[in-house]
């Protein structure tokens, strides 16, 4: 059985999460049904999925928990980028938790690519 804990990108992703949730927190009251709830749980979802997957039994289910992940990262990519062009994060943030989003979606496909 796999521990989650020990893979650098649940690390790094479980990281991008608590920094979403701490950002999100200073967005405008009227978006908290709407893109705060919405980013919050697209970045949850990828340790999430990587969690739930290092649980399974063979590589091929692992993998497609991994492929969600990778849809989930996705989407925290787009939403982090409609926050700053709506100025609800600053350039600097933005750049600070899209690299974090690359780097994890990296990582994931190379792990990926280890399972094949």
């Amino acid at each position: 059985m796999r521990d989650f804990r020990k893979y650098d990108i649940w690390k790094l992703s479980h990281s991008l999460t608590l920094d979403v949730y701490q950002i999100t927190s200073s967005f405008p009251q009227e978006e908290r049904f709407g893109i705060v709830s919405q980013l919050r749980r697209s970045s949850s979802s990828v340790p999430t999925n990587i969690s739930e997957g290092s649980g399974r039994q063979s590589e091929k289910e692992f993998g497609q928990f991994l492929n969600i992940a990778l849809g989930s990262i996705s989407e925290t990519e787009y939403l982090l980028l409609l926050s700053k062009d709506l100025l609800y994060i600053s350039s600097e943030n933005f750049e600070q938790l899209s690299q974090k989003a690359k780097t994890i979606k990296s990582k994931i496909f190379k792990l990926k690519e280890k399972l094949n």
